[in-house]
């Protein structure tokens, strides 16, 4: 029975790694990082080198979880099955109403700001957050109406995100012009020294790199998953830290520094013309707005199942009417709704902070996912204890990662502190607290057999 199942090889793993955590992120966070490190090249290079090595060590340490668990679900399982049931519904409940739908609505609204540049549109926050509603509808109804065209539309995208990526990196190699003028109308803006607030950079690199967590899920299903898992789980994000550092490098030496910092997200626009000239904008323009989608597909992919995966364990209210499958689709109807109800609320909170400045140039993802590193840290203490009652053997594995992970956890809640010191606190005591209902709501609904199809 194991042996079926054990049908993935390193490879495979691999890619599925490097294909879940490059998305979205790289290509509208990077002014943002260099913004944070006021310009700083090295302080932007050496905060996706620590970007990368919070992965590295947390993912090898979820995978010695991931390789003992007999559950599937991923980490909510993790916390079922080594922590407790209850955590286990705390987690799920930070997942479903938070972690999810906030990447979903904020990624749903790049690809807005894309659009309006690709047609050149007139910009305003109004149409681009309409634009992302748009876009977000449309791929909750395709992946619940028709699964294969979401699961091909994701294998596309995965391709193409890749060419201007590597693309712009070989090209920033052999690049020799100077650096462009800037858009009329963008004031010049120089760098600075940011003294330690350059740490607030690393909130929207672990954006860049979110993702990764998804793969752990897999783990039962890889051939000699113990050995292969840590390995894949070191190669796998080395290679985007190098995607990454091509990208950025290629980025800064192809407009410079003062017109990223400028011009912000026009810079990838500005690329495209000076690389491909007076179609180049759209052409590069075209291959980014088709990998921003390709991220809000395979979230909306993804999340539209999750709400289904803890009713069924009596997680959430209403669980036996979003436990029911359209036996046809294999999905349920309620769960899509509900995840797609949920992302709409957030989406108009996305507006709000954005309209007001609420959250001082960065947006609620980011809070959402540094939120979700500090949860990691209680699966990270588990290992250690296990790796204490023998059951872990390497104390590389069981103590070194873990302890390095959770460091690295650490290092990036420090970062979003630094990066938005008000709000921080008040969004991170929002996420608690709707941990702590869900802790507080578990064993009162008994568990629900899966409807079967």
């Amino acid at each position: 029975m194991m042996k079926e199942r054990e049908h993935y090889g390193l490879g495979t793993a691999i890619s599925m790694i490097v294909g879940i955590s490059i998305g979205s992120g790289i290509f509208f966070k990077s002014d943002e990082i260099l913004s944070l490190t006021g310009g700083s090249v090295w302080l932007g290079v050496l905060v996706f080198i620590i970007g990368a090595l919070c992965v590295i060590f947390g993912s090898i340490t979820l995978s010695q979880l991931a390789g003992r668990s007999t559950m599937r679900g991923g980490v909510v399982s993790y916390y079922e099955e080594f922590v407790s049931e209850k955590a286990a519904n705390a987690f799920g409940w930070f997942q479903m109403f938070v972690y999810f739908p906030t990447i979903t609505a904020i990624v749903s609204w790049v690809s807005g700001i894309y659009t309006i540049q690709l047609f050149n549109l007139t910009s305003s926050l109004e149409l681009q957050t309409f634009l992302g509603f748009i876009y977000m509808t449309f791929f909750f109804t395709m992946n619940y109406f028709s699964y294969k065209s979401g699961g091909r539309f994701q294998n596309v995208t995965t391709i193409i995100k890749m060419i201007p990526l590597i693309g712009i990196g070989l090209m920033g190699i052999f690049w020799t012009q100077s650096a462009p003028g800037l858009p009329e109308g963008i004031e010049l803006v120089e760098r600075s020294n940011v003294g330690w607030a350059w740490l607030g950079a690393l909130a929207p690199v672990a954006f860049s790199f979110d993702g990764w967590i998804v793969s752990t899920t897999i783990t039962q299903e890889v051939r000699n998953h113990r050995r292969t898992m840590p390995l894949a789980l070191t190669v796998g994000p080395l290679i985007v830290l190098a995607v990454y550092l091509a990208f950025f490098l290629g980025l800064i030496a192809i407009v410079g520094v003062e017109f990223i910092l400028s011009a912000g997200d026009q810079a990838i626009a500005q690329v495209g013309q000076s690389v491909f000239g007076l179609y180049g904008e759209r052409i590069l323009l075209s291959f980014v707005l088709i990998s921003i989608l390709g991220v809000v597909n395979g979230i909306s992919l993804g999340y539209i199942r999750l709400p289904h995966t803890l009713a069924v364990k009596g997680m959430v209210p209403l669980s036996s009417k979003i436990s029911r499958l359209d036996e046809e689709k294999g999905l349920s109807p309620f769960a899509a709704i509900t995840a797609y109800s949920i992302t709409v609320f957030w989406l108009a909170m996305h507006y709000v902070t954005q309209r007001w400045d609420i959250l001082a140039g960065g947006d609620i993802s980011e809070i959402a996912i540094v939120f979700s590193y500090v949860l990691y840290i209680i699966l990270y203490v588990k290992v250690i204890q296990l790796q204490r009652k023998g059951v872990i053997k390497s104390k590389f594995l069981g103590l070194v990662a873990p302890v390095l992970g959770t460091l690295g956890s650490l290092t990036i809640l420090l970062g979003g502190w630094f990066s938005n010191p008000v709000y921080m606190p008040v969004f991170i005591g929002f996420s608690a607290l709707v941990c702590l209902f869900g802790y507080l709501y578990s064993g009162s609904k008994n568990r629900l057999i899966p409807n079967e199809g």
